[in-house]
C-alpha cells in the first residue's frame, strides 16, 4: 500500500514564500531555467518569453512583475509512504518511504517503534587472556551458574558465549622466540591474536564446561589486541551465533590498554594494511589474518557495532578504566564498570549495565548519501549525552525522522556529484532490533520541461546585431541618448542598474524607479512596484501611490454594514452623511461618559426641577419618558449620578444622537437611590469629647514629667552608668557578611531619664606611631558616611527606591540637608540616600574636603540637638559621621533603656594588614547623669586568603539607548567554594543619573558553585534638547565593585566605564529615535507579543512571537548584528508568527524585532531581542613562521585564525619527518599548547639535515579546525648569527623524548644567550635609531632601551599610544592613563604612584672569571622515574671548567651530587626517581677563579601508580612532566629620570600558596651593590616603585615567587631608562625592545603612525616578543615586552609559510 505525499515535480503552482532582501534567484542572474531551479529550494522561472524582468526569481514576484500563472515552472519535492501489510508482526513503522528532494530542501515523517516489555539477550563474554588475567579467568570459571541466575532473570529467552583475544602474534607485541610462543608463562597457551572459544548457546552446562577448559596465555606490551576481537566478534554474524531478533550483549573484559589503527607498533612488524573488515576465522574460531593488517580504528567500531546491533559493555579494572572511560563515550550506548582485580564482581556489574542499558535507544541512519543529511528527535524522550534517547520499554514510542538535501558537498553543487552520491537506500534501524525503515532518497536534478526539446534553426536564432544611430535612442527634446541614463544598442536603450537592480525604465530610460508616489515614506505603500512613473500596485490595492484598498474591510460596521448606511466607502474609509462628535469611524453612534455628562443638568431640571437648571429648563429640548424600571441591555448608553441637592442617585438611558434633537430619547427611572435618614446632630458633640479627653492627657502628662524630674534628682538616682558590654571583639573576614558590627552599650542603675553617649571610632590602631591623617591632604574630598533618625514611622516602601514615599522623603532629605552643609565651603551635594528601620534612620553620602570634617561633625551635633535641619525633623541623641579612617557619633537611652546598639563602620579595605585593630572609645555624656563605665572596646578582624574573585569581564563596554538595559557581566574566581557577595554601584561620569541613566546600586550573591551574574542598568532615551541641539558629548557612566564580603576580593577590574552610544546623528537618529515614541494610529495593530530567540547552530536562530490582538496578514522582521546601525538590518517578510534566520555568522551577538501588518499598514515594532549565535569551529591558523636557531633547532610562531568562530581554547602542533616528495615517513608527534595566547613553541633536537613538515589547528568550544602547513628543512636556511628571545613559559619539545601529547610541557626561565655555543651574546653595533623617518629593530640579547635621538633630520611620528597602567600594590588596584608622544618622547599624565618598599641586605657583585648562573634549565622525561636535566652555557669572562648539579626532594631529604668534569656536556640524566614527588635541581658551572651562582628548578614527573604500592609505577603506564612557573612578565614604566615602576602577574602555578616576592635590582656590566627588595602579599599582579637608579645605565631585574616550599624560578627582565639632551624621560617601558630599522615595513609602519591610531593596551601577555616580517596591528597593538629582540634583516630570520 502507497500513501501519496507528491505533486508533480514540476508545477505552476505554489504557496506564497519568505524572502529575504538578500534574494538569491535574483542575484545568480541564472541563463537557464535549470540553473535557476538549483540556485536554491525557493526560486522559480518565467518561461514567457515577452517577459522583460528577471526571469529566475521567487514565485510571489513573478506574480506581482506579471508573469502569468501557467508560465511559471517550479520543482518541488515528493515523499511517499510504503507499509508491508503483509507482515505478521513488526517493531517499525513505516517499513519503507520514497523521497525526491530539491538541493537545501528538508522533508520530516513520524516513525513508531515498540520495544517489548521483555526481549531475547543474547550475552558474548570476550575477555582477555593475557597473563595478568589469570586470577579473573579462574573467577570466571566458578561462575557459570550465577551467570545463568543472572540471564534467567533478565529474559526466559537467553544464549550466552565466549570468547578470549590476547595480541598479534608478531614483535614486538609477542615474544617470538620459539620457546615462548610453544609456552610463554608455566602452564598457559600458546599466544594468539583471537578465538572464538563457545558459540552462543542456551546450554549453560555446556558453556560450563567448555569455560574449564581453558588456559591463560601471554604477550609482551602492555596494550593488548583486543580491537582485533571486537570486529571479528561483529562481523561473523553465523559462527559467533548472533540471532536475528535479539539484544546483543558484548562483555568486554580487561586490565589493559588497546592497541589501535596506525598507532605506530604495527610498523615495527610491517604490517601496514588497513583492516578489510570481513571475517577470518578458521574451522576452530582462530582469527588468522591477524599478521596480514591493522588493528581497526575507533569509528570502525563505532560504525560495525552499530550495524550488527551489538551493545558493548566495559568490564575493565581501575589501572585502564581512564582509556575506556574516553572510548565508550563513542558508542551511542555503551556502559562501562570498575571490574575487581579478580573479576568477583562480573555478575553485579552486568546486572547494573543492563538495567541501564535497557532504558537507552539510539535510532542510526546507515548509508546516507553524501548529499544528504539526517536526523532524529522526539517529544516523548529525552536524548542523553551520546545522542542516545531515554525510552521507557513496553510503550510505542514515537520519533520524527528529518531528511536534508543539502545544498553544496565540498565547494560544489549537488547536482554535479555523481549519482551515488546523490541517491541510495537509507536504512533507519533502532538499536536491538532486526526491524529497520528503508528510504528510498534522491535529490531532483532534472532539466526544466521547457528544455527538453530543443527547435533547431530558430528564427530567433538568425537576429544579428544591426547598427543603428544613437539618434533612435533620444528622446524628442532630450540631447543626451537615453537620457544620460543607458547605452543605445542595435537601437534599443540599455538603462543602468545600481547594486543588481533596475534603477531606470522606459524606451529612453526616462523613468526612475524610486520617482514614485509615496505613502508613509515607502514607495507605492510598500504594496506595488513603480514601473515608468507610475505605481503598478498588487492585488487588493490601488490608487496613485497604492494606498487605497479596494475591498470594503475597513469600513464595515459592528452590525456587518457598510459605514452603518449613513455613508460611504473611499479608499478604505467612511465618508459619513452627518458627522459629529458622537460619530464613530464607521459612521456609527459612539457614547462615551461626556454624552452622560452633557444632559445631566437638562434631566435633573425636567425630571424633578432641580440642579444648576432650576427654573429654566426651556433651554432643554430632550424627550423625557419616565419609567418605573431601566432596561440597560436594550439601551445604548446607562448613566448614573448623584443629586447634590439631597445627596440620591438618579439613572437614565440615552439614545440616539444628543447632537440631533429629534433622535434623542431619555428614559428616566421615577425612584431615586437615597441613603437612610442622617445625624448630622451627633457631630458637634463628638467634636467636644474628643477636645475634653484631649485636655485631661495634657494634665497627666504635665504632672508625671514634674514627677520624673523629682525623682532623677533623688539621691537613689546617684551611681548610673554605661559603658561598653565587652572589651574585645575578634572578627573573621572571610565569615563577614556586612560591613559594619552593631557593639552593645548598657547601662547599670537606675533607669529612669535619659542619657546621651558621644562615641568615635579610630581605625589601624595596631599600627606603632599611627597618626591617621597627619601626612594627608587637608584638600583632598572623601565621603562622609551622615546617619541621623527621623521623627517618623518607619514603612517598607521606604526600603524600595522606586516607590513614591520613598522618593519623597529622599526628596526631602537632602533639600534641607544640602541647606544646611552648603554654608561649609567645598561641601557638595548629597547622594546614596537610603532608608533604614529602626524609627526610620537615614543614612547618606556627603563628599566634602578632609579639613572640613570639625565642622561637619559641629553641624551635626547643633542640629540634632535643636531636632531639626531646617523642616526636616530628627530624634535627639543620635547621629554619625563617618570618615575614611575614623567615625563620630551619639547614641541615646531613653527612659527604661538599658542596651543600646553603637552601629560601629569597620572600613573594610582592600589594603587591610592580614590582622588590624580598631578601637572604639565613649567620650564624654552630654545629656543626663551617667558617668561612663566600660570606656573602651576593641575590634580585631583577621584578614583570610580570599574564598574567591569578583571581577567585570572588562574594563569598558559601550551600549546603545535603544538597548534600554546595559547588561554587564560580573565574573567570580572560585578558589574555595562557597557563598560570596559584593555590592555594585554606578556614579557619574559624563552620563548624569536622570537624564542619561537611572542610579543602580545593590548586591551580587553568589551561591557555590556559581561563577557569573550580570548588572543591569536601565538607560534612558535622549531628551527633546540633547536632541535638537545635537547633543554629541561622549556620555559615560562608571559601575564599581565594593564591599566584598564572606571571603571575596575584588579581582582585576574592579570597576567598568559604560558608554551610551546615541542612535544615529543628525535627523535621522532623531526621526527613527522620535518615530518609536509614536502610537499607532487607530486601526493599526499594536507590538507582537513575548517574542523569543534561540540560536539553533552556529548559522541560524530561532525567532517566534504570539500575534497581537487584530487580524494580522503577516509579520516583518529586522534583524542586524549588534553593534550595526539599524539601517543596515535585513527585513524578512513572513506569514506565521515565526521564521528561521539563517546564513548567520558564528558565534555573534545578533539583535532582532518584528512588526504585524494589516490592510492599515504596519504596526508598532517589538522590542529588541538579543540572541547570540553558537560557535563553530575555527579556519585555519595564520602564517606559520620559523625563527631558525640551529639545524636542529627551530622556533615556530602562527597567528589566530583569522574567523575564530568563538573562542579559542587551544592549539596543536603536530610535526613528523616527511621524504622528498613530501610524503611522511615515521611517526607524527603532537603537542597540545592548552594556552591560546602562546602561539609559539621551541622545538629542539630535530635530525639535522631532514625535511619536516608542520600543522598547527586551532580548537574552540565546537571542536578543531582545518590545519595550515608548511615543510621546511633547517639545514638550508641560513645560519643565524646573534642571539635569539625565547619568550619565557612558552612550551619547549624535544624532539627525541616522549609520546602524543607526553613530556613536552617545559618552560624557559630565562632567555636563550647563545644560540650556537657561543661565550657572547652577538649585539649590532648599528647606531641609526629613528632617523630619516625609518624605524629600526636591532637585538640586545635579552637587554633592550628604547632609545630617541636627536638628529637633525629627524621625523615627528603622530601617534598616539594610550597604555593603560595597572598599578596594583598589596591588594589596590588603580588605572593611569597616558600619552605617548613617538617622537618627541613628550610625557603627560598623573604623578607617580608608589608602594612600599621593604630594603634587605645583599651580596657584592661577581669577582671578575666566575661564571654566571646557567642560563636555562630543561627537563625531558625519559621514563615515569627518570629525567634528562639540560642547561645552557653560562656567560663567563674565562673557560668554563665543568658543571655540578644537586637535587633532593622539595619537601627535604638527602642531596644527591653530580659532577660533570666535561665543559662540554651540558646535560646529565637522572635515574630512580619516586613517581609524583617534586625535586629541586640546582645546576652551576665552575671556572679557575671558582664556582658561580646556581640556577635552580621544580620539577615532577607524574605517572600512573600501584594503589598497593604507591612508588611504584604501573608498566605502560603514561607519564607527565609539571612544573611551577615563574612569575608573569615584568611591565616597566618609567616615572623620572631615576624611578621606574615594576609589574609583573602572578605565576600560573606556584606549587603552593605565594607569601610574597623577593626582587633582585642591579646594574647590568657592574658597579654598585645589588639591591634586594621583599615584596610582601599574594595578588594577581603586583607593582613595585624603585627609586634612586642612575640614567641611561642598564638594570637587570629578577623577581622569584617565595611560597611554602620555597622560592620558585626566576623573571628576569633588562631595561635602561634613556633620556638624552635634557628631554623627558619615555614614560612607558619594557624590557627588552630597541627601536631601530625595519626596512621592508617603514612605510606602512610610518603611515598608520601618522593616522594617528588610538591604540590601547589591555594586557601584557608575554615578557618576550618577536616580530615576523609582516609588521601588522597586532604587533602595534601589544605592548613592547621584556626581553624581547627584533633585527635589523628580519627577512634572514623568519621563513613563512
Amino acid at each position: 500500500m502507497v500513501l501519496s505525499h507528491a505533486l508533480p515535480w514540476f508545477s505552476p503552482f505554489l504557496m506564497p514564500l519568505s524572502f529575504p532582501v538578500d534574494n538569491r534567484c535574483v542575484l545568480s542572474q541564472a541563463k537557464s531555467c535549470t540553473e535557476c531551479i538549483r540556485v536554491d529550494k525557493d526560486c522559480s522561472f518565467c518561461t514567457d518569453e515577452s517577459f522583460e524582468e528577471p526571469r529566475c526569481n521567487l514565485r510571489e514576484n513573478l506574480l506581482r512583475y506579471g508573469c502569468a500563472e501557467a508560465s511559471i515552472v517550479y520543482t518541488r519535492g515528493e515523499m511517499q509512504t510504503h507499509i508491508n501489510t503483509s507482515l505478521q508482526r513488526t517493531q517499525v513503522s513505516p517499513q519503507g518511504m520514497f523521497m525526491r528532494l530539491r538541493a537545501g530542501e528538508e522533508m520530516s515523517f513520524d516513525m513508531d517503534v515498540f520495544q517489548p516489555l521483555e526481549s531475547p539477550v543474547d550475552l558474548y563474554i570476550l575477555m582477555d587472556f593475557s597473563y595478568s588475567m589469570s586470577d579473573d579467568l579462574d573467577n570466571l570459571k566458578s561462575m557459570g551458574q550465577n551467570l545463568a541466575e543472572f540471564l534467567q532473570a533478565l529474559t526466559s529467552n537467553y544464549t550466552i558465549g565466549f570468547g578470549k583475544f590476547v595480541d598479534k602474534v608478531s614483535s614486538p607485541q609477542t615474544d617470538m622466540r620459539p620457546e615462548k610462543l610453544r609456552e610463554p608463562w608455566n602452564n598457559a597457551d600458546s599466544p594468539f591474536s583471537f578465538k572464538n572459544v563457545i558459540r552462543l548457546t542456551s546450554n549453560i552446562n555446556y558453556f560450563s564446561q567448555e569455560l574449564r577448559k581453558e588456559r591463560i596465555s601471554g604477550n609482551l606490551d602492555a596494550p593488548e589486541g583486543g580491537f582485533d576481537a571486537i570486529l571479528q566478534t561483529a562481523v561473523c554474524k553465523d559462527k559467533i551465533g548472533w540471532r536475528k531478533d535479539s539484544t546483543h550483549l558484548l562483555v568486554f573484559s580487561t586490565e589493559s590498554a588497546f592497541h589501535y589503527e596506525a598507532d605506530g607498533t604495527n610498523v615495527l612488524a610491517g604490517i601496514l594494511a588497513r583492516n578489510d573488515e570481513h571475517c577470518h576465522l578458521d574451522a576452530n574460531g582462530t582469527y588468522v589474518y591477524d599478521t596480514k593488517q591493522d588493528y581497526p580504528s575507533v569509528p570502525t567500531l563505532v560504525r560495525l557495532l552499530g550495524q550488527h546491533n551489538i551493545i558493548p559493555i566495559f568490564a575493565v579494572t581501575n589501572h585502564s578504566y581512564s582509556y575506556y572511560e574516553k572510548l565508550h563515550k563513542y558508542f551511542p550506548i555503551s556502559e562501562i564498570g570498575v571490574l575487581q582485580e579478580d573479576s568477583s564482581n562480573i555478575v553485579e556489574l552486568l546486572r547494573t549495565a543492563f538495567e541501564r542499558i535497557r532504558t537507552k535507544m539510539d535510532i542510526r541512519a546507515d548509508f546516507v548519501p553524501k548529499a544528504m543529511k539526517t536526523e532524529f528527535t522526539s517529544l516523548m524522550y529525552e536524548k542523553t549525552e551520546s545522542g542516545s534517547f531515554h525510552i521507557t520499554r513496553g510503550e510505542v514510542g514515537k520519533f520524527n525522522v528529518r531528511i536534508k538535501a543539502l545544498e553544496y558537498v565540498g565547494g560544489q553543487h549537488v547536482c554535479s556529484l555523481p549519482e551515488r552520491d546523490r541517491q541510495g537506500v537509507i536504512q533507519v534501524k533502532p538499536t536491538s532490533l532486526s526491524d529497520s525503515l528503508k528510504i528510498t532518497a534522491s535529490v531532483i536534478c532534472d532539466m526544466c520541461p521547457c528544455e527538453q526539446q530543443q527547435e533547431f534553426n530558430s528564427p530567433m536564432c538568425r537576429l544579428r546585431p544591426v547598427p543603428y544611430p544613437s539618434q533612435v535612442c533620444i528622446r524628442p527634446g532630450d540631447v543626451e541618448p537615453c537620457s544620460g541614463r543607458g547605452e543605445c544598442l542595435c537601437g534599443k536603450c540599455q538603462c543602468y542598474s545600481e547594486d543588481l537592480t533596475q534603477r531606470f525604465d522606459g524606451a529612453f530610460c526616462q523613468y526612475d524607479v524610486l520617482q514614485c508616489p509615496r505613502t508613509s515614506g515607502f514607495l507605492c505603500n510598500d504594496r506595488g512596484r513603480c514601473s515608468k512613473g507610475a505605481c503598478v500596485c498588487e492585488s487588493g490595492w490601488e490608487g496613485p501611490g497604492c494606498e487605497c484598498p479596494t475591498s470594503n474591510d475597513t469600513c464595515i460596521d459592528s452590525r456587518g454594514g457598510i459605514c452603518n448606511n449613513h455613508g460611504r466607502c473611499e479608499c478604505g474609509r467612511c465618508i459619513c452623511d452627518k458627522a459629529s462628535l458622537y460619530t464613530s469611524s464607521t459612521c456609527e453612534i459612539s457614547y462615551s461618559l461626556a454624552v452622560c455628562e452633557s444632559i445631566r443638568d437638562c434631566v435633573r431640571c425636567q425630571a424633578w426641577g432641580t440642579g444648576n437648571m432650576k427654573g429654566n429648563c426651556s433651554t432643554c429640548h430632550l424627550q423625557l419618558q419616565m419609567v418605573e424600571e431601566l432596561k440597560k441591555e436594550e439601551a445604548s448608553e446607562y448613566c448614573s449620578f448623584q443629586d447634590e441637592d439631597d445627596d440620591c442617585t438618579y439613572h437614565y438611558t440615552l439614545e440616539g444622537d444628543p447632537n440631533v434633537l429629534p433622535n434623542t430619547t431619555v428614559h428616566v427611572q421615577k425612584k431615586k437611590e437615597c441613603p437612610p435618614g442622617n445625624f448630622l446632630w451627633l457631630i458637634p458633640l463628638l467634636i467636644f469629647l474628643i477636645l475634653l479627653l484631649g485636655l485631661l492627657l495634657l494634665l497627666c502628662w504635665k504632672f508625671c514629667a514634674c514627677c520624673k524630674v523629682d525623682s532623677d534628682l533623688a539621691p537613689g538616682s546617684a551611681g548610673r552608668t554605661v559603658g561598653f558590654k565587652e572589651d574585645h571583639y575578634m572578627l573573621r573576614h572571610g565569615l563577614m557578611s556586612s560591613d559594619h558590627l552593631d557593639t552593645p552599650m548598657v547601662r547599670s542603675g537606675s533607669l529612669k531619664g535619659c542619657d546621651t553617649v558621644r562615641w568615635k571610632i579610630n581605625n589601624n590602631v595596631h599600627k606603632q606611631g599611627f597618626t591617621s591623617l597627619a601626612a594627608a591632604n587637608p584638600k583632598d574630598l572623601i565621603p562622609y558616611g551622615l546617619s541621623l533618625r527621623l521623627t517618623r514611622l518607619f514603612t517598607q516602601n521606604l526600603v524600595k527606591p522606586d516607590t513614591r514615599e520613598c522618593e519623597q522623603l529622599r526628596k526631602e532629605v537632602e533639600e534641607n540637608l544640602n541647606d544646611i552643609f552648603k554654608h561649609i565651603p567645598g561641601c557638595h551635594k548629597l547622594q546614596q540616600t537610603k532608608f533604614r528601620q529602626d524609627h526610620t534612620i537615614v543614612d547618606t553620602v556627603l563628599t566634602a574636603p578632609r579639613s572640613a570634617k570639625p565642622e561637619i561633625i559641629k553641624v551635626m551635633e547643633k542640629h540634632v540637638a535643636h531636632e531639626a535641619f531646617n523642616d526636616l525633623k530628627v530624634s535627639p541623641g543620635y547621629y554619625t559621621v563617618t570618615s575614611d579612617q575614623d567615625a563620630h557619633g551619639m547614641v541615646e537611652f531613653q527612659e527604661a533603656v538599658e542596651l543600646v546598639d553603637v552601629r560601629v563602620p569597620l572600613f573594610i579595605r582592600e589594603d587591610d594588614d592580614d590582622e588590624k585593630q580598631l578601637q572604639v572609645e565613649a567620650i564624654d555624656v552630654p545629656t543626663g547623669i551617667a558617668e561612663i563605665g566600660r570606656r573602651i572596646v576593641s575590634i580585631t578582624i583577621i584578614k583570610e586568603q580570599a574564598s574567591s574573585l569578583i571581577t567585570f569581564l572588562q574594563p569598558a563596554y559601550s551600549h546603545s539607548r535603544f538597548d534600554k538595559l546595559a547588561k554587564i557581566p560580573v565574573l567570580r574566581e572560585i578558589i574555595d567554594n562557597g557563598k560570596s557577595q559584593v555590592t555594585y554601584r554606578t556614579r557619574d561620569l559624563t552620563a548624569k543619573n536622570g537624564r542619561d541613566y537611572i542610579f543602580t546600586e545593590g548586591d551580587l550573591v553568589f551561591q557555590p558553585g556559581e561563577t557569573r551574574k550580570e548588572v543591569q542598568v536601565p538607560l534612558l532615551e535622549l531628551t527633546e534638547i540633547d536632541t535638537l541641539l545635537h547633543n554629541y558629548q561622549l556620555k559615560q557612566f562608571a559601575i564599581d565593585l565594593l564591599h566584598p564580603k564572606y571571603g571575596t576580593k575584588i579581582g582585576r577590574y574592579p570597576q567598568t566605564t559604560v558608554t551610551i552610544a546615541d542612535p544615529g546623528r543628525g535627523w535621522q537618529g532623531r526621526r527613527q529615535g522620535l518615530e518609536r515614541l509614536q502610537r499607532s494610529p487607530k486601526g493599526r495593530l499594536s507590538a507582537p507579543l513575548n517574542p523569543n530567540a534561540k540560536a539553533l547552530s552556529s548559522r541560524e536562530i530561532s525567532f517566534s512571537w504570539f500575534p497581537p490582538p487584530g487580524k494580522p496578514l503577516g509579520y516583518k522582521v529586522k534583524y542586524w548584528i549588534q553593534g550595526d546601525p539599524e539601517s543596515e538590518a535585513h527585513l524578512i517578510d513572513v506569514k506565521a508568527p515565526s521564521v528561521e534566520l539563517s546564513n548567520l555568522y558564528p558565534f555573534c551577538d545578533y539583535e532582532m524585532q518584528v512588526c504585524a501588518y494589516n490592510t492599515m499598514g504596519e504596526g508598532a515594532y517589538s522590542d529588541i531581542i538579543h540572541c547570540h549565535t553558537l560557535e563553530d569551529v575555527p579556519s585555519e591558523p595564520g602564517r606559520l613562521a620559523f625563527n631558525v636557531v640551529s639545524s636542529t633547532v627551530t622556533q615556530l610562531s602562527w597567528a589566530e585564525p583569522a574567523e575564530t568562530n568563538g573562542e579559542i581554547t587551544a592549539y596543536e602542533v603536530s610535526y613528523g619527518l616527511v621524504n622528498e616528495d613530501n610524503i611522511p615517513i615515521g611517526p607524527v608527534k603532537k603537542v597540545l599548547v592548552e594556552d591560546p595566547k602562546k602561539r609559539m613553541v621551541l622545538i629542539e633536537n630535530l635530525r639535522e639535515s631532514q625535511p619536516y613538515r608542520y600543522m598547527v589547528k586551532a580548537r574552540n568550544g565546537a571542536g578543531w579546525g582545518p590545519e595550515r602547513e608548511a615543510t621546511i628543512n633547517l639545514a638550508t636556511q641560513p645560519k643565524r648569527p646573534m642571539s635569539i628571545p625565547i619568550i619565557p613559559d612558552v612550551p619547549i619539545i624535544d624532539a627525541e623524548g616522549g609520546e602524543d601529547y607526553d613530556s613536552y610541557l617545559m618552560y624557559s626561565a630565562d632567555v636563550l644567550r647563545s644560540a650556537a655555543g657561543s661565550k657572547h651574546p652577538s649585539v649590532s653595533d648599528d647606531s641609526e635609531h629613528l632617523l630619516n623617518g625609518r624605524v629600526d629593530f636591532f637585538p640586545g640579547s635579552g637587554s633592550g632601551t628604547l632609545t630617541r635621538t636627536t638628529n637633525t633630520s629627524y621625523h615627528q611620528l603622530s601617534s598616539h599610544m594610550q597604555q593603560e597602567h595597572r598599578v596594583m600594590g598589596s591588594s589596590s588596584l588603580t588605572r593611569d592613563y597616558s600619552t605617548m608622544l613617538m617622537g618627541h618622547g613628550e610625557y603627560c599624565g598623573d604623578g607617580p604612584i608608589s608602594t612600599l618598599m621593604f630594603p634587605f641586605s645583599s651580596d657584592s657583585r661577581l669577582p671578575l672569571g666566575v661564571p654566571d648562573t646557567p642560563t636555562r634549565l630543561v627537563f625531558s622525561a625519559l621514563g615515569p622515574t627518570s629525567l634528562k636535566v639540560s642547561w645552557q652555557e653560562p656567560h663567563c669572562d674565562k673557560e668554563v671548567q665543568g658543571y655540578s648539579v644537586h637535587y633532593q626532594l622539595l619537601n627535604g631529604g638527602e642531596v644527591h651530587r653530580l659532577t660533570i668534569p666535561n665543559p662540554s656536556q651540558n646535560s646529565v640524566v637522572v635515574e630512580d626517581l619516586l613517581p609524583n614527588h617534586s625535586y629541586i635541581f640546582k645546576v652551576k658551572a665552575q671556572s679557575e677563579e671558582g664556582w658561580g651562582p646556581e640556577r635552580e628548578g621544580v620539577i615532577t614527573i607524574e605517572s600512573q601508580v600501584d594503589p598497593q604500592s604507591p612508588l611504584s609505577p604501573v608498566p605502560g603506564s603514561p607519564f607527565t612532566l609539571s612544573t611551577p612557573s615563574a612569575p608573569g612578565p615584568l611591565v616597566f614604566t618609567a616615572l623620572s629620570p631615576d624611578s621606574l615602576q615594576l609589574s609583573w602577574e602572578r605565576p600560573r602555578k606556584p606549587n603552593g600558596s605565594i607569601l610574597g616576592y623577593m626582587v633582585t635590582c642591579e646594574m647590568l656590566h657592574g658597579g654598585g651593590e645589588p639591591r634586594n627588595i621583599y615584596v610582601e602579599g599574594d595578588n594577581p599582579e603586583t607593582t613595585l616603585t624603585v627609586p634612586h637608579l642612575n640614567e641611561n645605565v642598564p638594570y637587570k631585574f629578577k623577581v622569584q615567587a617565595k611560597t611554602t616550599q620555597g622560592f620558585g624560578p626566576e623573571r628576569e627582565g633588562i631595561i635602561t631608562i634613556e633620556s638624552q639632551d635634557g628631554g623627558t624621560v619615555v614614560p612607558y617601558l619594557c624590557g627588552g625592545a630597541k627601536l631601530r630599522n625595519l626596512s621592508e615595513q617603514r612605510t606602512q609602519f610610518l603611515e598608520s603612525l601618522s593616522n594617528g591610531m588610538l591604540l590601547t593596551t589591555q594586557r601584557v601577555e608575554s615578557a618576550s616578543s618577536t616580530l615576523t616580517k609582516q609588521v601588522t596591528k597586532e604587533f602595534v597593538s601589544r605592548t613592547v615586552m621584556s626581553s624581547g629582540t627584533l633585527t635589523k634583516q628580519m627577512e634572514r630570520q623568519f621563513y613563512e609559510a
